[in-house]
């Protein structure tokens, strides 16, 4: 399998996921890198009327996470842990979040990421630990090899 099918696989399993069809998030992974982008929509949003932190943790996570995938051909991953920093409030426009692997081994990767908002102000960002699971590739609904 090509690096291009294996990133193919993994937008078409994003995409399968049924949380996504809640956020309608559009994303793009090449090799240990994702990005992410969404429209604000005022279901995402707090009392305050700015989008909840819960948003930017998903954005944040997400971009990590595939950035991670994108490097493992065989097995699932997880996150085991995820830290979060919330750093400007966003009520319009859209979210790009991009995430990069900076270190991995035979058991885990550590990825970053950071979230813009329109005018490409850092509004949010996190780093996280992931793990390989025993389970493999083709067990993720809507992943094809």
């Amino acid at each position: 399998m090509t690096s291009s099918q294996h990133y193919s696989g993994l937008i078409s399993a994003y995409h399968a996921a049924r949380i996504n069809e809640f956020y309608g998030p559009n994303i793009e992974i090449s090799d240990g890198a994702c990005t992410l982008s969404l429209e604000i929509n005022d279901r995402f949003f707090h009392s305050l009327g700015a989008t909840h932190g819960s948003v930017y943790f998903k954005m944040l996570d997400d971009a990590a996470f595939f950035a991670c995938m994108s490097l493992e051909t065989e097995l699932v991953i997880l996150t085991t842990s995820f830290t979060t920093y919330l750093t400007r409030p966003i009520s319009e426009g859209s979210m790009t979040a991009i995430g990069k692997v900076v270190n991995q081994n035979k058991t885990q990767f550590i990825a970053e990421s950071v979230v813009y908002d329109d005018q490409q102000r850092e509004i949010g960002r996190g780093n996280g630990i992931f793990t390989r699971t025993k389970a493999t590739l083709d067990q993720l609904d809507g992943y094809h090899s």
